[in-house]
């Protein structure tokens, strides 16, 4: 049975979880449309290497909000270069978009290679501390989110041009202070993913219905069987996309493979 103790633990984590998945599922769909399955990973990464940046400087590391800060202008001018290579290099923007992850996974690297802590850090940052998150950090994130699906509500065609990649900076930037990069990746993906070719009514339902039976399953696993949170919520995740996927297409109409096919938007 859950103590107290332990409710005060899930529920900052589980809110957590449903702050990013109120702007991921959104965000997730459009990344799935313009087919460019990697800006995520390669965002939450260099948004990564900014915390990282900060950290290796105590100066910068005194300054007040500097792990928010810093990695959010980290963030930008990444969302900034591949917005540049969307208009300028199209046909191989996905490939280029992995190269920019990669290279900005070897630089967090190198920068922490001399850090006695640089291995704990990483895993932090790339795993995340979910059940250690606080009410009062989820303030922030709280405002912005809110803040970029009013945007999105009231300025739907902002998803369609250039201001993606900035909703999508600003929101990485403080999911992956939260969850990690593991989990922005999945909470973005697997959901979108598990509804890619459904044409029925309530897509979006489902893949909330996906993410937050993800969190919830993953959470409860990882506090009873003692298991790393981000990967037993990655897991879950995995397991409910699959499980609403198959349902879905056994009692409602699916889109052919040339509907799905991802369009590339400048």
């Amino acid at each position: 049975m859950f103590d107290l103790e332990l409710m005060s633990i899930l529920l900052p984590a589980l809110a957590a979880g449903i702050l990013v998945l109120s702007t991921h599922i959104v965000l997730g769909r459009q990344v799935l449309k313009r087919g460019i399955i990697f800006i995520d990973l390669a965002i939450a990464q260099v948004a990564a290497l900014g915390a990282i940046v900060a950290h290796m400087d105590h100066r910068l590391e005194d300054m007040p909000f500097a792990n928010v800060w810093m990695p959010a202008l980290f963030a930008l001018a990444g969302a900034g270069f591949i917005a540049w290579l969307a208009k300028r290099m199209a046909g191989e923007l996905e490939a280029m978009i992995g190269c920019f992850y990669v290279l900005s996974a070897v630089a967090a690297m190198l920068l922490l290679a001399n850090d006695p802590h640089g291995a704990e850090l990483l895993k932090q940052l790339m795993s995340g501390q979910i059940l250690w998150v606080s009410w009062s950090q989820l303030i922030l994130p709280a405002v912005v989110y809110s803040l970029v699906l009013l945007a999105i509500f009231l300025r739907p065609q902002m998803l369609d041009g250039a201001g993606f990649y900035l909703l999508f900076a600003l929101v990485i930037t403080l999911s992956v202070e939260l969850v990690g990069v593991y989990l922005v990746f999945s909470t973005l993906i697997l959901p979108a993913l598990a509804l890619n070719k459904y044409r029925g009514k309530g897509r979006l339902f489902y893949a909330y219905l996906v993410g937050l039976l993800g969190y919830v399953l993953g959470l409860v696993l990882s506090a009873t069987l003692d298991l790393p949170s981000g990967a037993a919520i990655v897991a879950t995740l995995a397991v409910s996309a699959l499980v609403i996927r198959f349902v879905l297409s056994k009692v409602s109409p699916q889109a052919t493979e040339s509907e799905i096919l991802p369009k590339h938007h400048a």
